[in-house]
């Protein structure tokens, strides 16, 4: 009996249990896709909603001018703060990663990935709270404040989305490069780093579409500022768009609020063509590492 049931030769028949597995298989396949189509339909209710109420107050005046016509010192605010964090957490994160897939053993591999993921998934206002404590508390706001705290939210992103590109990058480039003699450091400057190049900028674009909507950390740190002017100082607090957001939904000023909306409408436009651009770098640094 043991032997036939162990006869590579003898034909296949169904279990027993075979339509039972078949019908959990289509409840699991058919949850999944319901999820799918809810989590869509929610994105699609969110943006409708911002495109409905916000596109009304778009106009040059909004875009360019400052309070109470427009949001321009608030756009350039944002810019500003979240590209002195770029500054600040890109070069740390891209560092983070080569060590991580380039020199770390296995075990100092794990817990810098834990620390990671533990950072990332921190909530912005403890964040917020812990650059307040240390930058801002009797002293002023500031927007290079701000960005400290954006650049702690971008550097986990940065970080394990550089490691997970330069992990795709083929193990015979290095092999070829240490066949030649290169030195460690020169391979991971000539060859790794151009190779992967695409997929780093991929990660950082996504880190800077998440940190551009934070909230919670700007008005801890620079939410006390003259919203009709900007000022390029990133010592003292400047506009911003999430920040203006909270304050003219909060006026009970129903012009201040359709303001609010449309300050809402660019910057969900920001973040979905940011995102957008970013899948489009992924998929072309993907092509080209399998190439």
């Amino acid at each position: 009996m043991s032997g036939s049931l162990l006869d590579p030769t003898a034909p296949l028949t169904p279990s027993g249990n075979l339509r039972r597995r078949q019908v959990f298989s289509r409840i699991a396949e058919s949850g999944a896709t319901l999820a799918a189509v809810v989590a869509v339909g929610v994105l699609a209710i969110v943006i409708f909603a911002v495109v409905k109420n916000g596109a009304s107050a778009l106009s040059l005046d909004f875009l360019t001018k400052g309070a109470p016509v427009g949001i321009g010192p608030a756009i350039l605010g944002t810019g500003l703060i979240v590209a002195v964090a770029t500054a600040i957490a890109m070069p740390i994160g891209i560092l983070v990663a080569l060590y991580l897939t380039e020199f770390a053993g296995r075990r100092a591999t794990t817990q810098i990935r834990l620390t990671l993921d533990l950072l990332n998934g921190l909530p912005s206002i403890i964040i917020g709270l812990f650059v307040f404590g240390l930058l801002v508390d009797h002293k002023q706001q500031s927007a290079y404040a701000a960005s400290v705290a954006l650049a702690i939210i971008e550097l986990p992103m940065i970080a394990r989305g550089s490691q997970e590109v330069l992990l795709l990058v083929p193990g015979s480039m290095r092999e070829a490069a240490d066949a030649l003699g290169i030195s460690r450091w020169r391979t991971v400057l000539k060859v790794i780093l151009p190779s992967a190049l695409g997929g780093i900028m991929t990660s950082t674009v996504l880190a800077v579409a998440r940190a551009a909507g934070e909230t919670a950390p700007l008005i801890l740190l620079c939410s006390v500022f003259d919203p009709r002017s900007f000022s390029g100082h990133i010592g003292e607090a400047v506009p911003n768009i999430p920040v203006m957001i909270f304050q003219l939904s909060e006026e009970g000023n129903p012009e201040g609020f359709a303001r609010a909306w449309g300050a809402g409408l660019v910057l969900v436009a920001f973040i979905l063509f940011a995102s957008l651009g970013a899948r489009a770098l992924l998929a072309r640094s993907k092509r080209k590492l399998s190439a």
